[in-house]
């Protein structure tokens, strides 16, 4: 089974797919990772990002995996550098692009191949995973998406400006709606779920209730 969690930064989607995923004993796919490594790669190399080939390029020669959780770039962890600011807003960029689009998807695709795996992003219910048995999309107000993208970060002990993520929030949404390819939205058949005054626990617990009803009805 193939359950999909969309929407945008700061809805709580990673943190509840991944723990979702341990407790249905599930595999689980952060694709915003996918994205986030080739950026980083992009920034060490000097890419230009204007560079739609270059970047597609990129892609090709690059090899991202996970390893127990922790995000592998060619064959290297990064799980702490790829959460910082910089390679955040990079990401949006990189993720504007559709022959970059295209390698990330099949990239997803052949992961959870054969697995009954959660996967979460922005495009997993309407492109990556359009037949997937159960879809879900995150949304929550701005102030505390800021407010928990600001909590992550210095839980990581990585300083940061709330104002700053509030914008940088703000200009990364407009980029996410209003691309060409793949533009962030819930899938017709995608059940929204506001977690503005919902704790992760009361998330994961409607999510688990509705995915183990559709597992028991297609037993």
């Amino acid at each position: 089974m193939i359950v999909t969690i969309d929407g945008p930064a700061g809805t709580g989607k990673s943190t509840v797919a991944r723990r979702l995923a341990k407790e249905l004993n599930f595999d689980f796919l952060d694709t915003g990772a996918m994205y986030r490594m080739l950026a980083l790669k992009a920034l060490r190399q000097g890419t230009d990002f204007d560079s739609s080939d270059a970047l597609a390029e990129l892609a090709e020669q690059t090899s991202v995996d996970f390893e127990e959780g922790v995000p592998m770039l060619d064959g290297e962890p990064v799980g702490r550098e790829i959460r910082t600011s910089e390679v955040s807003r990079a990401a949006s960029f990189v993720a504007r692009i559709p022959e970059v689009r295209q390698i990330l998807v099949e990239w997803q695709r052949n992961y959870a191949d054969g697995r009954d795996i959660v996967c979460e992003g922005r495009d997993q219910g309407t492109v990556a995973f359009p037949i997937a048995e159960c879809k879900f999309f995150l949304t929550a107000s701005p102030d505390e998406r800021a407010r928990r993208r600001l909590s992550d970060l210095e839980d990581q002990g990585i300083s940061a400006n709330y104002d700053d993520l509030l914008q940088e929030q703000i200009e990364r949404d407009e980029r996410d709606l209003n691309r060409p390819v793949s533009p962030l939205k819930a899938a017709e058949d995608a059940m929204t779920i506001d977690t503005t005054e919902l704790s992760v626990v009361d998330v994961i617990e409607q999510l688990r209730g509705i995915v183990q009803q559709r597992m028991s009805q297609s037993a």
